[in-house]
């Protein structure tokens, strides 16, 4: 017979086995679903291909540059991610699989801590938390890490600061610790990426609502000092480094208005990824108590969501700028339930039960399966809900230039990602987002790609030789078409040879210009020109050279 103390650690040890169980099997799950159903043979998409180069340059020892040799760009936004990415480059993994498997890591560290937060600070019933972290663990957070995005990294830094504020706002006296924890959490997602200030800030706005001032004092005490001298000397730290106070893409994105569309698109962006856990907010408004939780609760969501207004909406793979949001909105529901009645089914028989419970599992079901479906959204021009992009005609161009790396030629394009990674070329970005000139002096000019005199020019555009571009005033009012004829016109004035443009329609076009008077060219526009698998990133078919074709 065993003695009661032995009964006793027995039970304790089941127990403990027990709370264990629903993390693993959600474990399994989630990398089950990344081994079926997630296509990492993929190659990274066109703007995570930026800061991989920013990483591997990291790495070498080169300081955060764009080109090696130049001064420092702040091109990266994901400023943390990227630093991370260089730490593990530097101790010799791949560049793919560093910056793959840090997103990888904190998409599974995100869907346990979903988990968690339902189930230890909650108190929401086992099924319910395992269903939160199944709703992170299919969605669109795996889409992004098989992109080289580092999405999930700043999602996770999102997800820890909302579950210390959470703490703080059930804790009736506020440690210093816990102030301290959440601070640098916030702190955190404000270094990986910038908007993760206003995010965190929108956090402290929460804690203090539920609290009350006088209880939030010193949390916000705390708060602010540490964004006063950790963040202050890295801001400090930042415009010395880089010579001007915000990341680079900011001064080439936000254009000095608000941009209502981006607004419009943030905010539908997040009705569609939260949906589920939204509607349950609606039921949060049923009790003054519950009122007061929500508002809380929503606080982050929507000011989040509205912060969008201040940039353009261009780079917005996948709504990934919303993204952040899907995890807090799913540790967030489970008090707006609590206090529901369903005494109904203690008058059920149990066919009835039975019956109710196959419904139950199949609403759970189609929660996840919603949740998967928002894989099929990630591109405008996505071809299938397991093919995110097809082949990308650039991705091979890249790997053709690679062939004259170190030869010290520059190429000038819009197309900023996969081509200057892949060739390792000096690359001049001439939308801006990489180049501080661009980003600084409102534009590409003449002058500007003079100074370089770049071997190859390339750009896209929506137009070709069969419809060529029409110079109205309304047209030149467009930033992006203004680069282009800027790129244009300088290649023909300058005597460049057209080697191809290669497009899907004679609207929508990539062109390439080769300087040619240097050893190479003869050589790079014959392979260029002959190139015979230029697939179109939007289609994944073989693209038409109309270079040939011209009238």
């Amino acid at each position: 017979m065993l003695s009661h103390s032995r009964l006793l650690a027995r039970y304790s040890s089941l127990m403990t086995a027990k709370r264990f169980v629903f993390p693993l099997i959600l474990l399994a799950c989630t990398i089950f679903y990344a081994w079926r159903f997630v296509n990492f043979t993929i190659p990274p998409f066109e703007d995570a291909a930026m800061l991989m180069r920013y990483a591997q340059n990291l790495a070498a020892g080169h300081g955060i540059v764009w080109n090696i040799g130049e001064h420092p760009v702040d091109g990266a936004t994901d400023f943390l991610f990227m630093v991370a990415s260089a730490a593990l480059i530097k101790v010799g993994i791949p560049v793919g699989r560093a910056v793959r498997g840090l997103g990888f890591a904190a998409h599974l560290a995100t869907v346990l801590l979903v988990y968690f937060v339902d189930r230890r600070i909650h108190k929401a019933p086992e099924s319910l938390s395992f269903l939160s972290g199944l709703y992170i663990a299919v969605g669109t957070g795996l889409a992004y890490v098989a992109a080289y995005f580092g999405t999930p990294f700043f999602a996770l830094a999102a997800a820890s600061t909302w579950t210390f504020g959470l703490l703080l706002m059930k804790r009736e006296v506020a440690p210093p610790w816990l102030s301290l924890a959440f601070a640098l959490s916030g702190l955190a997602a404000g270094l990986i990426r910038p908007e993760g200030v206003i995010l965190s800030s929108l956090m402290l706005v929460s804690v203090i609502y539920m609290r009350g001032w006088k209880k939030s004092i010193s949390i916000a005490a705390i708060f602010i000092g540490v964004f006063l001298l950790l963040g202050g000397a890295y801001f400090l730290w930042h415009w010395n480094y880089f010579g001007y106070p915000l990341p680079n893409p900011f001064y080439r994105k936000s254009g000095g208005g608000l941009h209502w569309d981006s607004l419009e698109n943030s905010l539908l962006n997040t009705l569609r990824l939260c949906l589920p856990f939204l509607i349950v907010f609606i039921l949060g408004f049923r009790s003054r108590e519950t009122t007061k939780q929500t508002i809380a609760y929503l606080l982050p969501v929507i000011g989040f969501a509205a912060a969008f207004v201040l940039i353009s909406d261009e780079m917005n793979y996948g709504a990934r700028f919303q993204y952040a949001l899907v995890p807090i909105a799913a540790m967030s529901w489970a008090p707006l339930v609590r206090g529901l009645s369903f005494s109904w089914p203690q008058q059920l028989t149990g066919r009835e039960r039975s019956v109710y419970l196959i419904a139950a599992l199949a609403i759970s079901a189609a929660v996840a399966y919603y949740s998967w479906f928002q894989n099929c959204f990630l591109a405008s021009y996505q071809q299938t809900c397991f093919t995110p992009y097809a082949e990308d005609g650039r991705y091979d161009m890249g790997k053709l230039l690679a062939e004259y790396r170190g030869k010290g030629y520059v190429i000038a394009t819009t197309e900023a990602g996969l081509l200057p990674y892949y060739s390792g070329w000096t690359a001049i970005d001439t939308w801006g987002l990489n180049d501080q000139f661009i980003a600084h002096n409102g534009g590409l000019t003449a002058e500007y790609l003079d100074k370089y005199k770049p071997q190859v020019i390339m750009f896209h555009d929506y137009y070709s030789p069969l419809v060529p571009p029409k110079l109205t005033d309304t047209n030149m009012a467009q930033p992006w078409f203004r680069m282009t004829i800027t790129m244009k016109e300088y290649a023909e004035s300058h005597g460049y040879v057209l080697a191809a443009v290669f497009g899907d329609s004679p609207y929508d076009s990539h062109y390439y210009y080769v300087r040619p008077d240097f050893a190479d060219s003869e050589r790079i526009v014959e392979q260029i020109s002959s190139m015979k698998k230029y697939y179109w990133f939007a289609t994944g078919k073989k693209a038409i050279n109309y270079a040939e074709i011209q009238p």
